[in-house]
């Protein structure tokens, strides 16, 4: 991919790999975490931990809906319980296990779905998480979180680990860019501003806070300033700093690797529209399933590039 290289962003791990690395420094502190995978530990990377912590990661298999009872009933018993597999299977094979055995009982799970997105490339719709957010958005008091890079990714993990309650955390496959060079600042529930702007605010998240920041880069060329937002908690929503965007730069662009049906877009929609309506603009996934290819032709073909971006600040642009 070549998002980000236009304004030299470099690009580091996948955030995968940040997340196994940080999930083995957090085990390393906490003898009473235990990690479940559902056959996938080589992908979820999962299998940092257990090459080092073998009696503390079990390998369920493939069966979602088994992961989730075995976490559930280990979170119920006392102990602090990770659980991975890819985002499409943990959300969509699962989603009845989860909502019963994690949300309904509140019991102290962290989710998270790898291979999140259509940037998985070649391997195909049936492996590509892109109704994850919208699925455990809906779920009552799950917070949800998807870093925008390597760094942040280290944040998210440390701090959904240390957080009390059901957490689901997005994850993914290819190399990203470094949003965050200096380490990230994270803090559950707020976003944080990586570009400041009086004209109109972009806020993503993932892949594609990467993709805003050259969006916003190419618009101020163009003499129009954007200000840009890493919303990398989902849920619960940072809705103050939502509102403080459209009072002050008028007009609002979400961006998310994920379909427009239930995600962060329209969440910020809802906040915007009863807070301070503005003109706005919409950038994901329209109503349809990807096919399978290179990571940048489906980011390219499904208009998820920088320029989808640019474009949709126009429009949004032009109703001020």
């Amino acid at each position: 991919m070549d998002i980000g290289k236009s304004i030299g962003l470099d690009y580091g791990l996948p955030i995968r790999n940040a997340f196994g690395e940080a999930l083995v420094e957090v085990g390393r502190e906490n003898a009473n975490l235990i990690v479940l995978d559902g056959d996938v530990g080589n992908s979820t990377r999962t299998n940092y931990f257990r090459d080092e912590f073998p009696d503390r990661f079990f390998n369920v298999g493939i069966a979602e809906s088994n992961l989730i009872g075995v976490a559930s009933g280990l979170a119920a018993a006392g102990k602090e319980v990770l659980a991975a597999s890819f985002a499409c299977f943990l959300l969509c094979n699962a989603y009845d296990q989860i909502r019963m055995s994690i949300a309904f009982p509140q019991e102290n799970v962290k989710l998270v779905g790898s291979h999140s997105g259509i940037s998985i490339g070649e391997d195909g719709p049936s492996q590509m998480g892109i109704e994850d957010i919208a699925l455990a958005s809906s779920l009552p008091n799950v917070t949800v979180v998807a870093p925008a890079d390597e760094p942040s990714m280290r944040a998210a993990t440390r701090a959904i680990l240390e957080h009390e309650g059901p957490v689901y955390l997005r994850s993914g496959r290819p190399k990203v860019p470094i949003v965050y060079e200096n380490g990230a600042d994270f803090e559950l529930g707020k976003a944080n501003q990586l570009r400041d702007g009086g004209d109109v605010t972009i806020i993503a998240y993932g892949l594609m806070v990467a993709a805003a920041l050259e969006a916003a880069a190419e618009l101020a060329d163009d003499g129009v300033e954007a200000r840009v937002l890493d919303m990398h908690t989902v849920k619960p929503l940072d809705e103050e700093a939502v509102e403080q965007a459209a009072r002050e730069t008028g007009a609002v662009v979400t961006a998310e690797e994920h379909l427009l049906n239930g995600g962060m877009g329209s969440e910020v929609a809802r906040v915007v529209a009863e807070r301070h309506p503005v003109p706005m603009g919409f950038v994901g996934i329209r109503n349809t399933y990807a096919q399978s290819g290179e990571p940048q032709e489906l980011l390219e073909m499904y208009g998820l590039m920088p320029t989808d971006i640019k474009d949709a600040v126009n429009r949004a642009l032009s109703h001020k």
